[in-house]
């Protein structure tokens, strides 16, 4: 689909994913295949759904420096994004915590390692998947991150509900997992929370180039739609080669093994439990900067690229809280 210098990933970050990297150099990777998932069946549970953030000031969440502290506030973020009982308005900033443990953690693979280790048995596998997938971004992404901050606007996706009635339309139409769907849009955008154009000229909720767009049986309607863009993904998977095989198709959607491997897991933690959903879809974004793993809040609008120290400057609540 785009065989680009640029790769248009904030990434959980789908990771997406996001979350999201950032925009770095073009990533061609071996032919390494896909991490398998896991045998787990799924259970008959759907995801927990909230349409709007809380209210209140939010702020970066803070990871536990002591490994038992880590597990346990893990656990109990996993836990209560599962819990139909967690207030809706919650679930942002749970979505966030967990999003940022599986950052810091993904750095730091012995942590990362007695951390998992420290976990009750029935988290130990979702934790792994998310900490490969965030290890595929990060070997796309390696070295010290730019100085300067993408021309984006951060805005607030479509709600969890709607967008996930979008993926199971596209499924139903072309045979694509809607949760690989699900885990394409989380990756490259944030679930729609990124709108701006990637140096290639990418665009759109599924980062299309308009002559992909334009290709007949591809786009119809509006690239910056969400369903529209959802809709054409789909299609666009197909032609090639995604029924047959998955990770033929995400290769020719993204030029990566890496990437390829990245959108499994995170489809794999969907499909085993839908309600992992829904932790996903409250990943904020974040960008590698040479200043650290910067969050840019819904609201984030820059007509041009800015300098990181003067965006700091202006907004220092975007830089990781010292330890």
């Amino acid at each position: 689909m785009r065989l680009r210098p640029a790769l248009l990933i904030a990434v959980v970050l789908a990771s997406l994913g996001l979350t999201i990297t950032a925009l770095g150099n073009q990533n061609r990777a071996g032919g390494s295949s896909a991490s398998t998932p896991a045998s787990t069946p799924a259970p008959a549970a759907e995801p927990i759904v909230a349409s709007a953030p809380r209210t209140a000031e939010r702020r970066y969440p803070r990871v536990p420096a002591g490994d038992q502290a880590a597990a346990e506030l893990l656990v109990s973020v996993e836990s209560a994004l599962r819990d139909p009982a967690t207030p809706a308005d919650a679930l942002p900033d749970l979505g966030h915590q967990q999003q940022v443990i599986y950052r810091v953690l993904s750095k730091d693979r012995p942590r990362s390692q007695r951390v998992v280790a420290a976990l009750p048995a029935r988290w130990r596998s979702i934790a792994e998947r998310h900490l490969a997938a965030r290890r595929e971004f990060l070997r796309m992404s390696r070295g010290r991150g730019p100085s300067s901050l993408p021309a984006w606007r951060i805005i607030q996706p479509e709600p969890a509900e709607q967008l996930i009635s979008y993926y199971r339309k596209a499924e139903a139409a072309t045979g694509i997992e809607w949760e690989v769907l699900a885990a394409v849009n989380l990756v490259e955008t944030g679930m729609g929370r990124i709108d701006g154009i990637s140096v290639a000229n990418a665009r759109g909720p599924m980062q299309f180039l308009p002559t992909t767009w334009a290709e007949p049986g591809i786009g119809a309607g509006d690239i910056r739609d969400p369903h529209d863009a959802i809709q054409a993904a789909a299609r666009y998977l197909v032609r090639r080669g995604g029924l047959q095989d998955i990770r033929r198709g995400l290769w020719g959607y993204n030029n990566s093994d890496y990437y390829g491997k990245a959108v499994l897991l995170y489809a794999s933690l969907i499909r085993e439990d839908p309600r992992a959903y829904t932790g996903l879809y409250h990943w904020e974004i974040h960008f590698n900067a040479d200043a650290g793993d910067l969050w840019l809040p819904v609201g984030y609008n820059e007509a041009r690229r800015v300098p990181v120290q003067d965006y700091l400057r202006r907004h220092p609540q975007s830089a990781p809280p010292a330890d």
